[in-house]
């Protein structure tokens, strides 16, 4: 699957007719000579682009990278047309050849930044890169939604392009693949192993770490399992599968239960594979919806829940597009009821734990200080129990500043405070990230409330410590059911929280932005 070295001319290719619209596919050829006219975005223009929205160049950029030593000044016009969108980049050389593609969250950033004639500008870049800059003679853009689509077309064009740079530049490497295996219920997964059998590969990717990130959106959007188990729709014994955690949180559809059949999900993954090689979004969402219609007429609800819940997205890719937004860990494959029992035992607990209760805080330097409440009821994230705190500070000026200690013991009175004077459950265990100082103080934060939580402990991250209230320490094997149940409550307290952090920052960011065009 990785591409080889060779040199196809790239007219007529499918992956260009199928992602530049008609209206620019039947425009002239670009001529490839270094005097070639300037794009201008008219329909005989060289730059290509998936969008029909691309907001316009104005004089105001065009006089800034004018104002900018480029190491070639010729591309200054092309460059100025290149939209602040993410999307793909190809680079073709005189004879009109594709020779690199690439992909960018901003396309004219990151195509500028290979011709900046700065100190350490382009002499950083590899001798490699340097005879590209030197080869190139045009540049195209295809404008997307999000870096995760800007992903995927990436690959596909590398697929049927096969352009040279691509190769040199990560020669003696292999590439990461997208495996699908042949099977009922196939499974979904990443590999480099090319001569895999019994699967389709689907790639090559350029980055492994983008790919994990873009592996996270597509298991959270088509619900995919990633077990080793052998199904068949057939096998009766489906019936006393219990769902592992992965289905409760929806990043799977269990096909192990008779939750789902094999032609819904292989309609699943079917769609899944049209996103991935490079068919119009548009199109995949608009066969989801018919099915998802379809599944409501016929009384599946469930079925017309998880296509709905597909559906809405792919919609969401324009709001919540950037790779690093899926960069979490997945859920752990795990018995829940062995994990309930393991920390019966390992925490003295009169019975399995019922609620459990997970919190974690973050801020930048002392600022945006919030924290995350996640509540798991019988192993199972209750998405109705998830809260959200603004960290006040101890005089409740909302400035507590840079002390994790301190948000720690707030959170855990503000929290416990209300579950007393609400008469609320207490949860069986209440876990905090952190270590001794995080445990004291919530201790601390409990006796100040005048509440007792059946079982309060923290969790280390660096070497997985438990950290009881007496300050006593508990190790345990990494593959311990019960420690890799209260992983992942830690670090879905972790990606809550995390998520309520970067939106505040974000507002913030806006209010300042509009502060300064009213002044």
């Amino acid at each position: 699957m990785t591409p080889s070295s060779t040199e196809p001319d790239d007219a007529g290719s499918p992956a260009v007719e199928a992602l530049v619209p008609a209206a620019q596919a039947d425009a002239p050829a670009a001529t490839g000579k270094p005097d070639a006219p300037a794009a201008t975005g008219k329909p005989d223009a060289p730059t290509a682009t998936a969008k029909t929205d691309v907001p316009a160049v104005t004089g105001k950029a065009a006089r800034r990278l004018a104002a900018q030593r480029l190491t070639r000044p010729d591309l200054a016009d092309q460059l100025a047309a290149v939209p602040t969108l993410p999307g793909c980049y190809l680079y073709k050389d005189a004879d009109g050849r594709v020779i690199y593609v690439g992909k960018a969250k901003d396309l004219r950033k990151r195509v500028a930044s290979y011709f900046q004639d700065t100190p350490g500008g382009v002499m950083r870049h590899s001798t490699k890169t340097r005879r590209l800059v030197v080869e190139l003679t045009t540049i195209e853009t295809i404008a997307l939604d999000s870096e995760v689509e800007a992903l995927l077309v990436e690959s596909q064009l590398i697929k049927e392009l096969q352009p040279r740079f691509n190769i040199l530049l990560k020669d003696g490497k292999d590439f990461p693949l997208l495996a699908i295996s042949r099977e009922e219920f196939p499974r979904v997964f990443i590999t480099r192993d090319r001569n895999l059998q019994g699967v389709d590969l689907l790639g090559p990717f350029i980055s492994s770490t983008d790919l994990r990130r873009a592996y996270h959106f597509l298991q959270r959007t088509f619900r995919f399992r990633t077990c080793d188990l052998d199904l068949h729709e057939a096998d009766p014994n489906r019936r006393h599968f219990a769902p592992c955690l992965n289905w409760h949180i929806k990043r799977c559809s269990a096909p192990c239960t008779p939750k789902i059949g094999a032609a819904e999900y292989g309609a699943d993954i079917r769609a899944l594979r049209a996103l991935v090689t490079g068919r119009n979004k548009s199109d995949v969402v608009r066969d989801l919806g018919t099915r998802m219609r379809a599944a409501a007429a016929s009384l599946r609800f469930e079925d017309a829940a998880r296509l709905r819940d597909q559906v809405q997205a792919l919609d969401r890719l324009k709001e919540r597009g950037r790779l690093r937004d899926y960069d979490e860990p997945a859920a752990p494959v795990i018995d829940l009821h062995s994990g309930l029992i393991a920390l019966q035992e390992h925490l003295d607990l009169a019975a399995p734990p019922q609620v459990i209760e997970g919190i974690d805080n973050a801020h930048l330097q002392g600022t945006h200080v919030v924290a995350g409440l996640v509540r798991f009821i019988h192993g199972v994230p209750d998405k109705d129990g998830y809260r959200r705190f603004k960290i006040k500070g101890a005089d409740g000026s909302g400035d507590p500043g840079n002390n994790d200690v301190a948000a720690m013991r707030e959170v855990v009175g503000r929290r416990l405070r209300r579950l007393r004077d609400e008469a609320g459950r207490l949860p069986d265990i209440l876990l905090v990230d952190g270590g001794q100082a995080q445990v004291a103080t919530a201790l601390e934060a409990a006796r100040a409330e005048g509440v007792t939580p059946p079982c309060l402990i923290g969790l280390a991250k660096r070497e997985e410590t438990i950290i009881r209230s007496d300050g006593s320490e508990l190790r345990l094997p990494r593959r311990d059911p019960g420690l890799r149940l209260l992983q992942c409550v830690r670090d879905e307290a972790h990606r809550f929280c995390r998520r309520y952090f970067h939106l505040l920052q974000k507002n913030a960011v806006h209010r300042v932005t509009d502060d300064e065009k009213g002044s």
